[in-house]
Order: structure tokens, then C-alpha cells, then sequence
């Protein structure tokens, strides 16, 4: 067989095929120049050169070919003017047609044009450039190539317009946390903490739902981490929406003025655990530093126990022989000691206990709004300082997961349920008379869980369950562990 060159077979398809139409030429060799630049800025052009064929086609789509007249037309051609679109962070100059109502009386909308045109995606990117870690001065050198005549006309660059879209930007974000409505939240465990800003105190919560999602709620900002910080913290959950009588877990650093919130929005008889890392710290800090982690690893040993009364005596004895040497760490330790072991007495094991021992969730979401605003040299007055959080705490939820353990957080709700109808004033005496869960309340968030879980029981006898006296909650616990 003969063999025929690529050569030649390249020029017989070239000859036989019909020429390009002169427009395109032109097109192709318009942008020889751009390809020169690279790949991205030869995209650019051809971006920018569909752009305008849309917008072409729109208008004649609405007002009809162009020479043609026709009476019943209901729109006409009104020239061009000079408009931008945004392209890579930064806003390009384009031609834009016009277009107007047959009798003249006001201009109709160009769609492709106004589509191209938001500025949405513009203050987006310049957010998330900021936030991590460009500063306004060079946000124009971390752009993309879009070639050099195309860089020439572009703008929104300038440090001045990047500082006032990101203004704009983590204005709304904060707006979006405060205002996010929470009716349909159910949550299993609330995370409290503070974190200070420029000589301020930030409070932020944490819910995790239960199915083990982490949800960012809000922050309040003060002098200090005090009682009324806080309260206004929660009472603006529940004007959110946020239902009081939800089966919630609290856990806290240990503050006092925390602690007094909770019971005044929550009441007194919500439940409360105190973070393991945060007691440590404030023991050891009390003590030598030869002693501290022989007293470290004696506090980890009795929080690793399953018998909430032997951890609490172990808990009791290590607090008896400080009291002999180091006073001040024993009252440390003695305070808020019964609420260490909150986890341990609702019989919560494992995998979640571990996760909810402490506050390294929340931490964890600090941590990331602290790196957001790592090259912050020079906080101003107003409202600076809660839109860097709350844009940090936003860009911590993108990075979320469900927490280690969620799958235990169905016995974690129920067990707190059980510990609501015990520490109900009406179920004091519920030996003698058992008395029911409230309407509002049945069958409970314990019966929502078993259905969430797919559980074959019926409704009506989960809710019986739920309300029955002695062990019934624990039932439901013990069908959902069998599962």
C-alpha cells in the first residue's frame, strides 16, 4: 500500500473544504495576538467575543433584523454605549448595545448584558482573596491573565475598590449569620466561647444539630465576656427562632457568666458540661511545673472512667491532697467539678463523648476566623471587628464535617429528655403520679430521633415510651443502640 503524507493529505482537505466567512477571519486573527499570551488570555478573547454576539442576538431577537423595517415592531435599536462585565476579579470595559420601546418612552433591558454584568461574583472573589491573607494593595497581582489589552481597560482594582467591596461583602455576611432563622434547627448540643479582638470580646455559639452537623449561629461582641454579653447572645437565638424547650447539651469553658446565662434564657434545670481542656489549664496553671502532669494525667484518668460517682470521688480525693499543697488549684479543681462529669452521668461513651468532652469544635472554628484575620494590622472603629468574624466563621462552615461520633447523638438526645422529666418541678413526686410529657412536647424529640433513625416502632407507642414512668426513655435508648 502507498503511503501519503500528512502534508498532503492536510492541503487536499483545505482545498475542498469552503473558505471561512471573512468575519470569522477577522475574529481568528484578532486573537492571534491574545495566544501569544497564553492559553487563558486567548480564552479571554473568545469569552469576550461570544459576549457580544449574545448581546447582538438578543436585540435582533427583540427588535428584529436590522434594515428591515417593520411596522409591528414593539421595540428599536438605540446605539451603544460604554458599559463592564466582570472577568477574573476585576471589571473589563465592553461595548453594550441599547434597545428602547417602539414609542420611545423607556429603555428596555438587555439580559445577557445584565447577566455578565453582576457584580456578585466580583465582590466574591474579592472576600475570599482577602480572607485568605491578600492584602487590597495586591489584590491586582493575584488576578488572572486575561492578556494585556484587556488588562489595560480593566478596573476595579485599586485598592480603594477592593476595600470598599470587601466592606460590602463581610457587611452582608454578618447580616446573613445575625438574621439566619432557626426554627427548623434542631439541635443536640450548644458550644459556647469567647474569643478577644483588639481589646474586645467576641462570644460565639456553636450548635451541632442532630444529625452531627455543625452549624455556625451567631456572635455578639463586648468589653468582656460577662453575663449580659451572653445572655444577649442566646435571647437573640430564640428571637431567631431557636426553640427553648429543645433536648440541648451546653457545653462551656467554665465562665460564670456564661453559666448564668444559660439558666436565664434556657432555665435552670438545662444541662451543662464543662470543658475537660479548659479545667485542666486552670488547675495546672496554679501548680509547679513538676507537678503538673502527674495532676493532668490523674484528672484524665478519673474523666476516662464510665461510673460517674467513682470518677467524682477519685475527682474528690485528688482535690483533698492539693488542699494540703497547692490550695488555690484544689478550689479550681472543687469548682464546677459535678459538671466535668455531665457526659458520664447521661451514660455517653465513646467516640462522641471524646468530641463533646471539650470545646475543640468551637476552637477549632476560632481558630480558622483568627487565621482569616492574621494580617489585620489596624482595627478600626465600628463594626470591623464582627464582620472579620463573621466572614471567618462562614469560611469555617464551608470547612465543616459532621462531628466524630454523630451516629450516638440519637441516645444523647434521649438522655436528655429523661433528665428533663426528672428535674421537671411537676415530675417531683412521678413515683406516685406519673404525669405525662406536655402536649407541645409529644412525642418528643426522643420519637423524632427513632423516626430519623428508621426505627420500626410506631408513633403512638414511641410517645408512650417517651412518657412512660421509670426506664421508658431508657427503652428507647436500648432499641436504638440494639440497631
Amino acid at each position: 500500500m502507498k503511503k501519503v503524507s500528512t502534508s498532503k493529505v492536510i492541503t487536499a482537505l483545505a482545498a475542498s473544504e469552503s473558505p471561512l466567512p471573512a468575519q470569522i477571519q477577522e475574529a481568528l486573527g484578532e486573537l492571534v495576538g491574545a495566544a501569544r499570551e497564553g492559553l487563558l488570555a486567548l480564552s479571554v478573547g473568545v469569552g469576550l467575543g461570544v459576549v457580544h454576539e449574545l448581546m447582538e442576538l438578543e436585540v435582533e431577537e427583540v427588535v428584529g433584523p436590522k434594515g428591515k423595517h417593520n411596522p409591528d415592531r414593539a421595540a428599536k435599536r438605540h446605539g451603544h454605549e460604554d458599559g463592564s462585565l466582570t472577568l477574573g476579579g476585576r471589571r473589563v470595559r465592553v461595548r453594550r448595545p441599547r434597545m428602547r420601546t417602539a414609542d420611545d418612552e423607556r429603555e428596555l433591558p438587555v439580559q445577557a448584558y445584565e447577566y455578565f454584568a453582576d457584580r456578585d461574583p466580583l465582590t466574591r472573589a474579592v472576600m475570599d482573596r482577602m480572607l485568605a491573607g491578600v492584602s487590597s494593595r495586591k489584590f491586582a497581582q493575584v488576578g488572572e491573565p486575561v492578556g494585556s489589552e484587556v488588562e489595560q481597560s480593566c478596573s476595579a482594582t485599586s485598592k480603594t475598590s477592593v476595600s470598599e467591596m470587601f466592606v460590602e461583602r463581610t457587611a452582608t455576611a454578618l447580616s446573613d449569620l445575625m438574621s439566619r432563622r432557626l426554627e427548623d434547627v434542631r439541635l443536640a448540643v450548644m458550644m459556647l466561647d469567647g474569643m478577644e479582638i483588639a481589646e474586645r470580646t467576641h462570644v460565639v455559639a456553636l450548635g451541632i444539630s442532630t444529625d452531627g452537623v455543625k452549624i455556625p449561629l451567631g456572635l455578639w461582641e463586648g468589653s468582656t465576656e460577662n453575663a449580659t454579653l451572653a445572655r444577649t447572645l442566646l435571647a437573640d437565638l430564640v428571637d431567631r427562632g431557636l426553640d427553648p424547650e429543645q433536648a440541648i447539651l451546653f457545653v462551656i469553658d467554665g465562665g460564670k457568666a456564661l453559666r448564668r446565662a444559660i439558666e436565664d434564657v434556657f432555665g435552670e434545670h438545662a444541662l451543662v458540661h464543662r470543658c475537660h481542656r479548659h479545667k485542666e489549664r486552670n488547675v495546672t496553671d496554679l501548680l509547679p511545673e513538676a507537678d503538673r502532669p502527674a495532676i493532668r494525667a490523674r484528672m484524665r484518668a478519673a474523666w476516662s472512667l464510665t461510673d460517674a460517682d467513682l470518677a467524682e470521688q477519685r475527682l474528690q480525693l485528688l482535690t483533698s491532697e492539693l488542699d494540703r499543697t497547692w490550695p488555690d488549684a484544689a478550689s479550681s479543681l472543687r469548682e464546677g467539678m459535678t459538671e466535668t462529669l455531665t457526659l458520664m452521668r447521661l451514660e455517653i461513651d465513646g467516640q462522641l463523648a471524646k468530641t463533646l468532652c471539650s470545646t475543640n469544635p468551637c476552637e477549632s472554628m476560632i481558630e480558622i476566623v483568627r487565621y482569616t484575620q492574621r494580617n489585620v494590622k489596624r482595627w478600626q472603629d465600628g463594626d470591623m471587628r464582627k464582620r472579620w468574624t463573621a466572614a471567618g466563621m462562614l469560611v469555617a462552615e464551608q470547612q465543616f464535617r459532621r462531628i466524630i461520633g454523630y451516629r450516638d447523638l440519637a441516645k444523647l438526645v434521649i438522655a436528655i429528655e429523661r433528665h428533663a422529666l426528672i428535674a421537671a418541678p411537676n415530675n417531683l413526686d412521678r413515683q406516685e403520679t406519673p404525669s405525662p410529657l406536655p402536649s407541645d412536647r409529644q412525642p418528643g424529640i426522643a420519637a423524632e430521633v427513632l423516626r430519623r433513625s428508621g426505627h420500626p416502632q410506631r408513633l403512638d407507642r414511641v410517645g408512650e415510651a417517651v412518657g412512660s414512668p421509670g426506664g421508658g426513655i431508657r427503652s428507647c435508648s436500648v432499641l436504638l443502640l440494639r440497631r
